[in-house]
């Protein structure tokens, strides 16, 4: 066992010079967050609820298992643009009758849920972790809709279905565009009663026209539920709440399992340095920033056995547990890699997959200068490259610096990818989002849960832990 230490002091002028610099931008960070939770505005939120409807986060809650945490992905998606924060939909993890389950859920009161770049960007993201860590998709839908973007939700979906990983779609209003087709092609379908109306556009031929060719004419079949279920719905709910009651109900039949190992720890030590000290280092200089100080306040009893410690100082590679989960830590504080420090992420690496332990990639680089590109020998990248690409087991992401364009360790697809605040922000960024650092052992503890409800390859090459 090898516990980390910490030089962090409290009382240092630094350390309370970054904290107060993070705290700030958190602080412009919940201003996003809270424009995101405003939905459409007051009026509209007000008018929706006079209709007897929820707003998505509470729809979201009241389908959830009771005080279970929701991981909300990319809440502040959009910040920035010509769209309103939030990409007029809320996506995230939840735990639903005791089954981690996907959820996408519709803002109706954003211009009636229309779509736009950005939430058809969110919508899928959310689908492919639901495809890849198999996990059970549920869309709470009332949208406006718009045009199917590309490789949209229907592929996922099917995807979804190929794999046996089932899906549950409740309509809660009037749906239309590429929404529409939520119903029919999931496994369960609930609509509410006197609300749900599922509008599709398909094209049908027409013959005789003016010119004397058959054209194309585009009509309009609305589906309305009323005295019973018809359409697509398999069942018809009361109101909302029933909707959402019969959602669990689908979810509590799934006799759903989970394929990875359980933890290995069945009651985890928590870090022996306290998590305030996440606030500092966040805003901490690049050129000075030790990532074991962030392990020591992230991993169980701050136990890290350090791979090769003597050998390629500028990259920092080790193992460790988190929430009891077998984790291996691929962190680079800064720069770009030498010969030797790529040939040690490369043999790490390969034990990471011999051993079927996930891998989280910790990243805080600055930006690159001309004297450094210059000298940088990128013939060191190609075998670093190959490894991350053949890599199978899961990847997980924490962006901590400025500029994470620098760094040549990157991961290959990651199942998940936070950041933590930083001044700037492009709304447009991959990220699954910006959280605050205090966060991050809970965050990456749910995702570590998260990516286990999917065979970990190799896993049954290896002893795992079975309760």
């Amino acid at each position: 066992m090898t516990v980390l230490g910490t030089t962090l002091d409290p009382r240092d002028p630094a350390y309370l010079e970054g904290r107060g610099t993070t705290l700030q931008w958190l602080g412009d960070l919940e201003k996003a967050l809270d424009e995101a939770r405003a939905g459409g505005g007051e009026k509209w939120v007000t008018r929706h609820h006079a209709r007897g409807k929820l707003m998505p986060r509470e729809r979201i809650e009241m389908l959830l298992d009771q005080d279970s945490p929701f991981l909300e992905l990319s809440p502040a998606a959009a910040r920035g643009s010509e769209f309103p924060v939030g990409a007029s939909v809320v996506t995230g993890i939840g735990v639903v009758e005791g089954v981690e389950c996907v959820v996408i859920a519709n803002d109706p009161t954003v211009e009636g849920g229309a779509v736009n770049p950005y939430t058809a960007e969110k919508i899928r993201r959310a689908a492919w972790i639901s495809s890849v860590n198999r996990l059970p998709l549920i869309n709470l839908v009332e949208s406006a809709g718009g045009p199917a973007p590309a490789g949209s939700i229907a592929r996922e979906l099917s995807r979804l279905t190929a794999d046996r990983v089932p899906t549950v779609c409740v309509v809660f209003g009037a749906t239309s565009g590429d929404a529409a087709y939520l119903p029919a092609l999931s496994d369960y379908t609930i609509m509410v009663r006197g609300h749900a109306k599922v509008l599709t556009i398909h094209p049908q031929p027409v013959h005789g026209a003016a010119n004397g060719r058959s054209g194309v004419e585009v009509r309009a079949t609305p589906v309305v539920p009323a005295a019973g279920p018809s359409g697509p719905a398999d069942q018809l709910a009361e109101d909302e709440r029933d909707g959402l009651r019969l959602a669990r109900q689908c979810v509590r039949r799934f006799n759903w399992r989970k394929l990875g190992p359980y933890p290995r720890t069945v009651r985890p030590a928590e870090p022996r340095f306290g998590a305030e000290g996440l606030l500092s280092l966040a805003a901490a200089d690049p050129a000075g920033f030790d990532p074991r100080e962030v392990l020591a306040r992230m991993l169980d009893d701050s136990d890290f056995d350090e791979f090769k410690p003597g050998q390629g100082s500028g990259l920092v590679a080790g193992w460790g547990e988190l929430h009891g989960y077998p984790l291996g830590v691929l962190a680079s504080p800064g720069g770009w890699l030498s010969q030797v420090e790529t040939q040690k992420a490369v043999h790490f690496l390969q034990l990471a997959n011999a051993t079927a332990t996930p891998l989280l990639f910790l990243l805080h680089t600055g930006p690159v200068t001309a004297e450094e590109r210059d000298a940088a020998d990128v013939r060191h990248d190609a075998p670093l490259v190959h490894a991350v690409a053949k890599s199978t087991v899961p990847h997980l992401v924490l962006t901590i610096g400025p500029d994470p364009g620098r760094t040549r360790v990157r991961a290959d697809e990651p199942r998940f990818q936070f950041s933590w605040p930083r001044p700037t922000a492009d709304p447009a960024a991959d990220d699954d989002g910006v959280i605050d650092p205090r966060d991050t052992r809970t965050v990456l503890g749910l995702c570590l849960s998260a990516v286990h409800s999917a065979a970990v390859a190799g896993a049954e090459h290896v002893g795992v832990f079975r309760p």
